[in-house]
This record gives structure tokens, C-alpha cells and sequence, in this order.
């Protein structure tokens, strides 16, 4: 099930908007160039931004994921139709032969039943030609940025062309690690209407990560840093070797 703020589609409707920085993509885009990848699947594409902008470089993408009216959205959008929208998660892809498969912004940590994780793990890498890899970021628990996830440090209204004034801000539910649950409120300054969406993310520890990439066959490559959020974030970059059936 999709968080309400992926799935609702008038929260779908409003994601970008309420989100409209994403320079994070740009070093997404860059290891693209550095692995010379021409066939990209998008796990978690949300919106389309992500695979929309690699759509453009002239990429061949597949966009996945599991809230319907967030692809809904993507579909919507100009140059939609260079990419290839599935509605569902990794669990369920069709055959395909990808040089690169990403989980940007808090994709991986979204996944937080081991069992979904794991098998998320083996579609990426089926999905994979041999040699390809998989890029994705979780956050450093240790850092533990949930501490910002206060009304007071989120709250802001937006105005939004056709939509008008949204008052939004976040707050904290329960923190149990490496589960953090937290709720998201809007509130529609047209007509009203309050609408909430509750999610849960898993801070995985680094090892962790690495120990699951492991098990699935992947060779880690390297860790690195979010150069928008130094010291906060671990970007993984696993490749599933080459010559592997």
C-alpha cells in the first residue's frame, strides 16, 4: 500500500509543488553518465521527475511504482511517453536487462518489511544485465534527522496555480529503530478539506545494507556521500557481476 500522499490523488496531484527542489536527482544523473547507462529502471519513480529528466538525455526508462495516482501524474506529463510507466514495485517486473536500476530520495527506506526489502532487492538484480548497477540512499540513523520532523521546523504554506493557498507540515508520530513514523497534514485553503498521510521509513545501519547487497549476489562498489547532504546520507553503489546467469 502507497502512502496516502503518493496515493491520494489530490495529494499526488500536489507532490511537486510542495517539493519543487530536486537538485538530490543531479548526482543520480551524473552516475548515470559515469556508468554509461542507456537502459535505467526507476524503482519508486513517483511523480516521473527522475525518469523524465533521464528520458531527455535520451535514456530508455522504466518508471515503477506502486501508487497509481502518482503514475497518474507522471503519465500526465509532457514527454511521458518516452518512458515506460508500470504501476506495482520490484517484486513484479517483467523481464528486462538494465544497466542501471536507482532508489532515490527515501525509496529504500520506505520499503521497511524485511521480506519486501529482500525481494526488492532481487528484482533490481534480475533486472540487471550483468555488470549493471544499483544506486540507492538511505539515511545515516545516526544522524538521527527525525529530530527535524516538528511542526515547527515544517510547516509553510504554498500557493499552488489552479489549486491555491496548501498549508502543510509534518510531525512526529512514534520513533521506535529503526522504525520512525511520522504524519504529514494539508490543508486546502479553496474548500477546506484536511488530509493526512502516515508513513513509516527504516534507518538501516551502513553494515546492514551492505550485508543484504551481499546476500543477493551484489558486489558493493562504494558508499558515498550525498553531496547535498554531507555526512548525513549513505549512497550505495552495488553492481551485480559480470558472467553471473
Amino acid at each position: 500500500m502507497a502512502d496516502d500522499c503518493f496515493g491520494h490523488p489530490r495529494l499526488a496531484a500536489i507532490y511537486d509543488p510542495l517539493d519543487p527542489d530536486r537538485g538530490d536527482l543531479d548526482a543520480y544523473l551524473r552516475m548515470a553518465e559515469e556508468f554509461e547507462a542507456w537502459q535505467v529502471l526507476d524503482i519508486g519513480c513517483g511523480t516521473g521527475v527522475f525518469a523524465l529528466l533521464l528520458a531527455d538525455r535520451g535514456v530508455d526508462v522504466v518508471g515503477i511504482d506502486p501508487a497509481r495516482a502518482s503514475v497518474d501524474v507522471a503519465r500526465a506529463k509532457p514527454g511521458s511517453e518516452r518512458v515506460r510507466w508500470i504501476c506495482g514495485d520490484a517484486t513484479v517486473l517483467p523481464p528486462l536487462r538494465v544497466d542501471l536500476a536507482t532508489m532515490t530520495a527515501n525509496v529504500a527506506q520506505a520499503i521497511v518489511d524485511p521480506g519486501t526489502w529482500r525481494k526488492t532487492l532481487r528484482g533490481a538484480y534480475e533486472a540487471l544485465r550483468p555488470g549493471g548497477h544499483l544506486v540507492f540512499e538511505t539515511r545515516d540513523p545516526a544522524g538521527h534527522a527525525w529530530e527535524q520532523w516538528t511542526r515547527e521546523h515544517s510547516h509553510r504554506v504554498t500557493r499552488i496555480p489552479g489549486v491555491g493557498a496548501v498549508e502543510s507540515w509534518v510531525e512526529l508520530i512514534e520513533v521506535s529503530p529503526p522504525l520512525v513514523t511520522f504524519r504529514r497534514t494539508y490543508v486546502f485553503a479553496a474548500d477546506g478539506q484536511v488530509l493526512t498521510s502516515d508513513s513509516t521509513l527504516r534507518f538501516r545501519e551502513r553494515d546492514e545494507v551492505e550485508a543484504d547487497l551481499a546476500d543477493h549476489g551484489y558486489v558493493v562498489q562504494d558508499v558515498r556521500d550525498a553531496p547535498d547532504r554531507p555526512g548525513k546520507e549513505f549512497v550505495f553503489v552495488a553492481r551485480r557481476p559480470d558472467g553471473t546467469p
